[in-house]
C-alpha cells in the first residue's frame, strides 16, 4: 500500500509541475514564434533613381617637353560636340579612381626575341599600378587564338604567374578559319577568333565591360601592330573601347627581322580612345614607355558635360577641347583626349 501512495505522488507532483511550467512560458514561446513582418515596400520608400546622360571625357595636358600639366582649371577650357560648345558639369583631377586595366600580349612567332622583356617589364608595371582590393588586371594573349590568362584581379601572385604562363604559339603547319564567339562560360578560354583588332574587341566586350561604372577602364596593347586574320577590323575595335569609355595604349615593338612595327593602326587605336602610342626599340625605353603611362594614368582630369543634342540615334558625336586660357595657349600645350563617343540607340543600348 505504501509502494501504491508513493507512486501516486510522485505521478500527481509530475503532473503540477508540467502544469505550472506551462503557464509560466506561453508569453515567451509566443515571442519566439512569430517574427515582426517585414512591412510592404511602398512607392514612397523606393530609392529616387535620376538618370542623367553625362558624357564623360578624360583630358591629359602636356608642355612642349612631355611634362604633364597638373594645374588646369575648369575656366581654362571649352568643350565642343559636333563643332557646338558644351556647358562643362564637372571638372577634376583623376588620381584616385578605382582601375580596371586588360594587359594585351601578342605572343605570335614574331616576337619570340623580346616576349621575356615584355614579361618582365609588364610584372614592374602591375607591381607599381595596382592598389590592394582598388585596382583589378587582367592578362590576354593573342596569336592564333585569344587566351584570357587571367581574369581582372588584383592578387599581383596570380597576375605573375599568369604573365610568366606566356609562350610564344609556334605556326601551325595547318591553315585554319577563324571564328569569333563570345567567351565560354566558366571557361578561361577566349576561344576561336584571332590576331590584334579581335583581341581588342573581345578585352572591350567581353572583360572591361563588366566592371563597375566608376571605374577607369584602360587597355595596355604590347604588339608588333600587324593583324593577318581578324575576322573584326580595326574600326569595329575602336568603336568597342568607345563604346565602354577606354582608354588604349598601345606599345608597338617587334623584331625588325619579321618586318618591325607596323604603326598606323596603332597610332590610330589610341589616338582615337585618348590613348598615346609607344615605339620603344630596347628594354629601357620599354620601361620607360610603362613608366609613363603610369604617370599619365593618375595625371589626368575628368571632364563631364551634359549634351545639348539629346537625341537617340546612335550616331558618333565629334568631341573637341580648346585651350582658352591666353597663357596657356601661348605654351603649344598638347592635349589628348579621346575623339568622340558614340550617343545611345535607345533605353536598352549600352554607353
Amino acid at each position: 500500500m505504501n509502494d501504491i501512495i508513493k507512486t501516486l505522488l510522485i505521478f500527481t507532483t509530475a503532473i503540477l509541475a508540467i502544469a505550472l511550467l506551462l503557464t509560466d512560458q506561453p508569453n515567451s514561446y509566443h515571442t519566439m514564434a512569430q517574427a515582426t513582418p517585414t512591412p510592404p515596400i511602398t512607392e514612397d520608400d523606393e530609392p529616387i533613381r535620376i538618370e542623367t546622360e553625362l558624357v564623360n571625357v578624360l583630358l591629359t595636358a602636356q608642355d612642349s617637353n612631355r611634362r604633364f600639366i597638373t594645374n588646369l582649371s575648369k575656366e581654362d577650357i571649352k568643350v565642343f560636340e559636333d563643332g557646338e560648345e558644351q556647358e562643362i558639369f564637372a571638372f577634376s583631377r583623376q588620381t584616385d579612381l578605382p582601375l580596371s586595366i586588360a594587359i594585351i600580349v601578342d605572343t605570335s612567332f614574331s616576337q619570340f626575341s623580346i616576349i621575356d622583356e615584355e614579361k618582365e617589364v609588364a610584372k614592374t608595371f602591375i607591381e607599381s599600378v595596382v592598389r590592394p582590393n582598388k585596382d583589378e588586371v587582367a592578362i590576354i594573349s593573342f596569336s592564333g587564338e585569344i587566351m584570357l590568362e587571367q581574369e581582372l584581379t588584383s592578387n599581383l601572385i596570380r597576375l605573375r604567374r599568369a604573365i610568366d604562363s606566356l609562350k610564344i604559339s609556334r605556326p601551325s603547319p595547318m591553315f585554319t578559319f577563324p571564328t569569333t564567339p563570345p567567351i565560354s562560360s566558366g571557361s578561361s578560354r577566349l576561344s576561336g577568333s584571332t590576331a590584334l583588332w579581335d583581341a581588342i574587341w573581345v578585352a572591350s566586350e567581353e572583360v572591361l565591360s563588366r566592371t563597375p561604372e566608376r571605374t577607369r577602364r584602360v587597355i595596355i596593347v604590347l604588339t608588333d601592330g600587324r593583324d593577318t586574320s581578324s575576322r573584326k577590323n580595326l574600326n569595329e575595335a575602336i568603336k568597342a573601347a568607345l563604346i565602354h569609355d577606354i582608354t588604349i595604349y598601345s606599345i608597338g615593338i617587334g623584331d625588325d627581322f619579321y618586318g618591325g612595327v607596323e604603326k598606323s593602326g596603332l597610332n590610330k587605336l589610341s589616338n582615337s580612345t585618348g590613348g598615346r602610342s609607344f615605339f620603344p626599340r630596347d628594354e629601357s625605353q620599354l620601361r620607360q614607355a610603362f613608366a609613363e603611362i603610369e604617370t599619365e594614368m593618375r595625371s589626368q582630369y575628368l571632364i563631364a558635360y551634359q549634351p545639348k543634342n539629346q537625341r537617340r540615334d546612335g550616331s558618333f558625336r565629334r568631341i573637341q577641347i580648346k585651350l582658352v586660357n591666353p597663357q596657356l595657349a601661348k605654351q603649344n600645350i598638347r592635349l589628348i583626349y579621346r575623339e568622340g563617343y558614340f550617343a545611345k540607340g535607345n533605353k536598352t543600348d549600352k554607353k
